[in-house]
């Protein structure tokens, strides 16, 4: 099974080094999974690279990505299985990479099997919703680790640029907006023309109609789910509810039921066009019921689907902040603090907080400076607290640090 090593790969260190200590373990399957389109299979020819630089032998290697031939026929357990039955010719530990492996139904008792074989460490990625969803816990019995890919972080998309030689501005602020209405999909930023990157992710919001929920969900309506979907991606960064958006519809003379638009939702969130940001309380240490936010997995499924180029910072710098921290894994709330409330509270693997308040600018007024700093003024622990800004002109007030957004980001800083 020949291992395509010419393919010219931005390398997503961000992710393969999160990966990267459990290439030979055999006990548990690595999902690689993540909205459509966002890099997952070159993450995977990634670690097949770096496993034969590491001396693994190719012959130790399989790799079927079943939406392409010889194996899209591949579709059933039965098949599966022997497929990887032919190809277990190798002496000693194997390596088993499978791109979208929901094409197989029922695919997760022959993966189990395989993985109780003792020798082989399994790698699967997919698109699909089903594979995306809560389902997998259950039916892969818990013996298996997710890693979840985003499009380009701010950080990324920089070192991207750079890499395939695209021009980049020495102001980051052009930079930044740059990012903002392109996106971070790593193949629409090798495009050039904004027509065709706009194109480009209007198609793959199709696909990901055609190919991820509507196989999922049972949609009667499809001009009510995209009225939905519209509304959801044209409020991100906006707390509201389920009432909230049924009612706010009806407003516009579309009627719709508060449990097909919870359906509608958790349809989206499974595909990962949108990430869902709960409210938490910090005096009772519980997440609020009702009421939260929606963030977007690209910003450019915002732009695409709107003519108007402005930016509205608040929710956009907002979107990049939330994705950055989910990108290192911090879990990420909306902080309440008695009548306060911060933008973000996150919480890293180490169990550690770090509260976050995030502007375009402070500098304007002493009004926007105190708004900013009053929440984050009236906790009382001894977590880190943050001003995130576009500003260069940083201000430090009562142990908070104010930080630049593009030059913490560039370097990959953890809060």
């Amino acid at each position: 099974m020949k291992i395509d090593l010419t393919q010219d790969l931005f390398s997503r260190e961000k992710y393969l080094s999160k990966i990267r200590g459990f290439y030979h373990e055999c006990e548990l399957i690595k999902v690689l999974t993540g909205v459509r389109r966002c890099g997952k299979s070159s993450i995977m020819t990634l670690i097949m690279r770096e496993l034969i630089e590491q001396g693994i032998n190719e012959e130790n290697i399989l790799y079927f990505n079943l939406d392409k031939k010889p194996y899209i026929s591949i579709n059933t357990a039965d098949k599966l299985d022997a497929l990887i039955e032919k190809n277990n010719t190798a002496q000693g530990r194997k390596y088993l990479f499978i791109d979208e492996v929901q094409n197989v139904k029922n695919f997760e008792p022959v993966l189990n099997a395989w993985r109780e074989e003792g020798d082989f460490s399994i790698f699967i990625t997919g698109s699909n919703s089903y594979l995306l969803s809560g389902e997998l816990v259950t039916k892969l019995t818990g013996r298996y680790i997710e890693f979840n890919i985003l499009p380009f972080t701010f950080d990324e998309y920089l070192k991207a640029k750079e890499y395939f030689n695209k021009p980049l501005s020495s102001n980051p602020q052009i930079e930044l907006q740059n990012y903002i209405l392109e996106g971070g999909f790593p193949y629409a930023l090798k495009l050039d023309a904004m027509d065709d990157k706009r194109t480009y992710v209007i198609n793959l919001i199709a696909e990901i109609f055609d190919k991820d929920i509507r196989k999922r969900v049972k949609i009667r309506n499809k001009s009510v789910f995209d009225a939905v979907m519209d509304y959801i991606i044209n409020n991100f960064g906006a707390t509201t509810s389920i009432n909230n958006i049924a009612e706010d519809l009806a407003k516009n003379g579309i009627n719709v039921k508060r449990e097909t638009v919870n359906r509608y939702i958790e349809a989206l969130v499974d595909a990962k066009i949108i990430m869902p940001c709960n409210r938490f309380d910090m005096k009772s240490r519980r997440s609020l019921s009702g009421e939260k936010k929606f963030y977007l997995s690209d910003l450019s499924f915002f732009y695409a689907l709107n003519t108007d180029n402005r930016i509205n910072f608040g929710p956009v710098l907002e979107n990049i902040v939330y994705n950055y921290a989910r990108s290192l894994d911090y879990s990420v709330s909306v902080g309440r603090f008695g009548k306060f409330e911060c933008d973000f509270i996150v919480r890293g693997t180490d169990m550690q907080y770090a509260y976050i308040q995030v502007a375009y600018t402070i500098a304007l007024s002493k009004e926007t400076e105190d708004r900013e700093y009053r929440p984050l003024e009236s906790i009382k622990d001894n977590y880190p607290r943050y001003v995130i800004t576009t500003d260069y002109l940083l201000q430090q007030r009562n142990g908070i640090k104010n930080v630049n957004l593009m030059d913490f980001m560039s370097k990959n800083e953890r809060f």
